[in-house]
C-alpha cells in the first residue's frame, strides 16, 4: 500500500458520507450487467463489447497486469489513442487498486520522460510510436520495467496476445476507495508539470452526482434506447475518463471512444453509433455545426453537447442556441477538483460574466490572503471544499495533494480546502465570477498551457536572455500562444530556430505561433516582466 506521507500527500481527515452507487470502480459495470449483459456498452475502432464481454475482458486484463507485478499502489500508465484498449486497461488497473497515469500522446519526448520518471511508472501501455520514443530514453527511467505495445492494426499486437492467452481470474483485491487511484498531470506554474492525486471516490463522484441528479443533459428515464456517450477528447486526460466511461456506466449509458476530432470524422462516428451526447471544446463544436460536409441528418441523434475547456465567443453561443434551442452553459473546473465545481443553470435567465453556482456537493469559499472568508462582491482567492448542508453535504473530498511535492500539497490544501490560485468573487445568489486566471493560464482550443512551461523551454536556448509568453484572443481557439524574446548579447534573432527548439521539447499545441523580439522588457520594481505591456502592444520591439 502507498505511504501517503512519503509521497507528499494528505489523507482526508474523515471519510466522506456515502450516497449510493458503486463505492469502487471495480463495481462500475454492475448496473449494465444487471440491466442487460448482452447490450453493447463500449465501442472503439478496434472492437465492440457487450457488458458481459467487457467485464470478462477487464478481468483478463487485470490478470495480465498482475502477472507483470502490478498491485495496489503501483503506477500503470497508458499513452494510447481513443479506442477500446485504453478503457479496458483503466478499468483493469482500478480493479487491482493500482494508480493510473494518463500520458498524452502529443507531448514531446522530454515531457513524456519527465512524467514517467516523476510518477515512478512501472508499466507503460503505448502505441508503437510512443513505445519507441520511451524506449529511446528508458535508461533515464529506472522504475519503468515493462513497455507493452498496443497496436490493433498489427498482427503482432503484444497487448492483444497477452489478453488472448490470459485467464479471467477471480480477483480478491480489497480496494480502498480513499487510497490514491490516479495521478493527473497539470502544467506546472514553475515550468514543470505536477501530478494531482485523486481517489476512486473522487473519480466516481462526478458521475454519481450526474446519475443521482440528472446533471448530464439527457432526457429522463425510461428511454426507448439507452443513451450513448461519445468521447472525442483524449481519454489519456483523467477528466475525460471521469466524465466519459465512469459517468456513462453509472448512468446506464454506452461509450463510444471516438478516434477522430475533425468535423467530418466526429459526424461519421455520431451517425454510425447514434451518439446522443458528448463533451468537447468550442472549436470542435463550432466546426461540427458549420462544416459544409456535415449534414443535419448526420447529427440527428444528438440531444446535447457539453462544452468546456475554453472561453466561448458570443458567435459560438448564438450558433449553439440556434442548433439545440437552449443556451450553452458556462462552468468552472480544474484538474485538481477533479472536473467541474460550478455550473450554470441554462433554464434560468443568464447572469453576464458568471461561471454558474457551486455544484450541490461543493461549497465555494472566497478567501483573503490571511485565509479569512470574504462576503458577496469581495474579491479573493477561489477555494473549494465540501458542501456543509443539503442532500449532498459531506460527500466531496479534495484531492490528496501533488505527487512527491509536500510543499505544494501543503500550500494547495491549507485550511482543509483546495486553493485554486484563481481570483474571483461571489454575488448574493452564489454565482461565481472569475476575475483573473491563475498565473496567466492560456487556454488554447480547450488545452491548458502555462506560460512558465513554454518560457522554461525558451530559456534553455543560450540565445535567449529573457522571454515572456502570453495568450492572444482568438474567435475559434479561444487564445493563441505568442512569445516575446529579449536576446542575449551578441545573439541574432532567429525566430524559426527558437520555434524549432520549442517543437522538439514541447507538445505541438504548446508551441508559440510567433516570436517577437524586443529590445528590452518593461519590468516591475521587483524585476518581473510586465505582461500587460505585451498584451497592449506597447513593448519596445527590436
Amino acid at each position: 500500500m502507498i505511504d501517503l506521507h512519503a509521497h507528499g500527500l494528505r489523507a482526508p481527515s474523515t471519510a466522506p458520507r456515502a450516497i449510493g452507487g458503486p463505492a469502487t470502480i471495480a463495481r462500475i459495470l454492475d448496473l449494465s450487467l444487471a440491466e442487460d449483459p448482452d447490450r453493447v456498452v463500449l465501442v472503439g475502432r478496434s472492437g465492440r463489447h457487450s457488458a458481459g464481454d467487457l467485464d470478462d475482458l477487464v478481468r483478463r486484463a487485470a490478470g495480465v497486469l498482475r502477472a507483470m507485478g502490478v498491485g495496489p499502489g503501483d503506477r500503470v500508465c497508458a499513452s494510447l489513442p481513443n479506442d477500446d484498449a485504453i478503457v479496458v486497461a483503466f478499468l483493469a488497473a482500478m480493479r487491482l487498486g493500482a494508480i493510473w497515469v494518463g500520458l498524452n500522446r502529443p507531448l514531446a519526448v522530454p515531457e513524456k520522460a519527465y512524467m514517467l520518471r516523476d510518477a515512478q511508472v512501472g508499466v507503460l501501455l503505448a502505441d508503437g510510436e510512443v513505445a519507441a520514443q520511451v524506449r529511446s530514453v528508458q535508461a533515464e527511467l529506472p522504475d519503468l520495467r515493462r513497455v507493452v505495445v498496443v497496436d490493433p492494426t498489427d498482427a503482432d499486437d503484444e497487448w492483444a496476445s497477452l489478453l488472448a492467452d490470459a485467464a479471467a481470474p477471480d480477483l480478491d483485491v480489497e480496494i480502498d476507495p480513499l487510497a490514491p487511484a490516479a495521478i493527473a498531470y497539470t502544467s506546472g506554474t514553475t515550468g514543470f508539470p505536477k501530478g494531482a492525486v485523486h481517489t476512486q471516490h473522487n473519480l466516481l463522484l462526478p458521475g454519481k452526482m450526474s446519475a443521482l441528479r440528472s446533471l448530464v443533459a439527457l432526457p429522463p428515464a425510461p428511454r426507448p434506447v439507452p443513451p450513448v456517450m461519445g468521447v472525442p477528447l483524449p481519454l489519456t486526460i483523467l477528466n475525460l475518463m471521469i466524465l466519459g466511461p465512469l459517468a456513462a456506466y453509472q448512468g446506464g449509458a454506452s461509450v463510444v471512444a471516438m478516434d477522430r476530432v475533425d468535423a467530418v470524422g466526429m459526424a461519421e462516428w455520431i451517425e454510425r453509433e447514434q451518439v446522443t451526447t458528448f463533451a468537447a471544446v468550442p472549436a470542435m463544436v463550432h466546426d461540427l455545426l458549420t462544416h459544409p460536409d456535415v449534414g443535419d441528418e448526420m447529427l440527428a441523434s444528438i440531444e446535447a453537447i457539453g462544452v468546456g475547456g475554453a472561453d466561448m465567443p458570443d458567435a459560438f453561443r448564438r450558433l449553439y442556441e440556434e442548433r439545440f434551442g437552449r443556451r450553452v452553459g458556462t462552468g468552472y473546473g480544474l484538474t485538481e477538483a477533479p472536473t467541474s465545481v460550478t455550473g450554470e443553470d441554462v433554464t434560468r435567465p443568464p447572469v453576464p460574466g458568471t461561471c454558474g453556482q457551486a455544484l450541490p456537493q461543493i461549497r465555494l469559499h472566497i478567501l483573503d490572503d490571511d485565509g479569512r472568508e470574504l462576503g458577496p462582491g469581495e474579491l479573493g482567492e477561489v477555494c473549494v471544499g465540501p458542501a456543509t448542508e443539503g442532500d449532498f453535504a459531506d460527500v466531496y473530498r479534495t484531492m490528496l495533494g501533488y505527487w512527491n511535492r509536500p510543499d505544494e500539497t501543503a500550500r494547495a490544501l491549507r485550511g482543509g480546502v483546495l486553493h485554486t490560485g484563481d481570483l474571483g468573487e461571489l454575488d448574493g445568489d452564489g454565482n461565481l465570477f472569475i476575475k483573473d486566471r491563475r498565473n496567466d493560464l492560456i487556454i488554447r482550443g480547450g488545452a491548458n498551457v502555462y506560460p512558465a512551461e513554454v518560457e522554461r523551454v525558451l530559456h534553455d536556448d543560450p540565445r535567449v536572455a529573457a522571454c515572456a509568453v502570453i495568450g492572444r484572443p482568438d474567435d475559434r481557439l479561444g487564445e493563441r500562444i505568442v512569445a516575446f524574446v529579449e536576446l542575449a548579447p551578441g545573439a541574432s534573432g532567429d525566430a524559426d530556430g527558437l520555434l524549432e527548439h520549442c517543437r522538439i521539447n514541447l507538445a505541438r499545441y504548446k508551441v508559440p505561433e510567433s516570436i517577437t523580439f524586443v529590445e528590452r522588457f518593461d519590468r516591475t520594481p521587483m524585476g518581473k516582466i510586465r505582461k500587460t505591456v505585451l498584451r497592449d502592444g506597447s513593448a519596445h520591439r527590436a
